[in-house]
């Protein structure tokens, strides 16, 4: 059933590949802020990065229709401003203020959109992955043609509610794509020490469910990708395995220094392997565009990602009584 073909690599117009580089170039910005801040003690709590896997998010994005659904882990700002939430609004969330988007209750890993059908950022390794696949059983039961994006890392591949969830999916033939943010490493342990069977697309066979290896660092492969899942989705056939080969350039969390991989090793992904590099290489080899034009939009999305630090900073801070607000009883 699991393939590790790769999807044909499409031709994208200078549109698609502008758009994708100011994508992948927006959550970049917004990520390196989002450190600085919690280095100057304005982020509390957790806070994971999500530098170096932009060309996931974005590639699969690329694919989506209005009315598909996203859930993922709590490495998750770069899902929220792919699926177009406010980034005024996801950085005023991670410095608990009143004008995010849980109203400073949820910080970094738990903030929603209803309106881009954004279902979290979920604290508990694995446990999006039965919420995404209920999000697809709500489709299926609608009767609409909308895709369930479920997005989990190598670290969560291995629990169990996943595979529960895996054998339910196919049962029901739900249209769920299961995408494995394979970045190399759960939490400090490399997947070759923590994984019997390391081509993760892979462990849907049991369940007749169909997978593929992708380069996660290649947005045109994953949009390739994700064309071809998407589609098997919509047309009824259940749910489908996706396994992006990735890397986050920082550590696990911003309290994890990270010794568990060599300097050199980071390096040489950033130097040979970089998702936004590859892009800016095609939009100025196909002369798409000019040095001065990619500057310029490095200068207007750090202007932005400006605009929604200083936002977060004004907003004010929940009053008390939004302790009681959004509890059961």
């Amino acid at each position: 059933m699991a393939t590790a073909r790769r999807s044909k690599k499409p031709n994208a117009s200078k549109e698609e590949l502008l758009h994708y580089y100011r994508e992948m170039l927006l959550i970049r910005r917004f990520e390196e802020k989002a450190g600085q801040l919690y280095g100057m003690g304005l982020i509390g709590g957790f806070c994971h990065l999500y530098i170096g896997q932009e060309a996931v998010v974005v590639g699969l994005e690329a694919t989506a229709k209005d009315g598909d659904q996203r859930v993922t882990s709590y490495r998750d700002h770069g899902h929220m401003l792919a699926c177009g939430m406010d980034p005024k609004g996801v950085m005023a969330e991670l410095t608990g203020r009143e004008g995010g988007y849980s109203k400073g209750k949820g910080g970094s890993m738990h903030m929603f959109s209803k309106e881009k059908h954004f279902y979290g950022g979920h604290g508990i390794v694995g446990a999006q992955v039965p919420i995404g696949a209920g999000l697809a059983f709500a489709n299926k039961y609608r009767g609409n043609d909308n895709v369930s994006f479920t997005y989990f890392g190598d670290g969560a591949a291995n629990q169990g509610q996943i595979y529960e969830t895996f054998n339910m999916a196919s049962i029901w033939k739900l249209p769920c794509i299961f995408v494995i943010e394979n970045n190399q490493y759960a939490m400090g342990t490399s997947l070759k020490r923590a994984s019997s069977s390391p081509a993760l697309y892979t462990r849907g066979e049991a369940f007749g469910i169909p997978g593929e290896a992708v380069d996660g660092m290649d947005v045109l492969a994953v949009k390739a990708a994700g064309e071809k899942a998407v589609a098997h989705c919509r047309a009824g056939e259940g749910p489908y395995i996706l396994e992006m080969n990735t890397y986050r350039y920082r550590g696990h969390s911003m309290s994890d220094p990270a010794k568990y991989r060599t300097r050199e090793e980071v390096q040489k992904m950033r130097e040979e392997r970089d998702p936004i590099d590859h892009v800016r290489e095609m939009l100025l080899a196909g002369k798409h565009a000019t040095e001065d034009e990619l500057k310029a939009a490095d200068k207007d999305i750090k202007s932005i990602v400006s605009d929604a630090a200083n936002f977060a900073q004004e907003s004010p801070e929940p009053d008390l009584s939004e302790l009681w607000t959004d509890i059961y009883a």
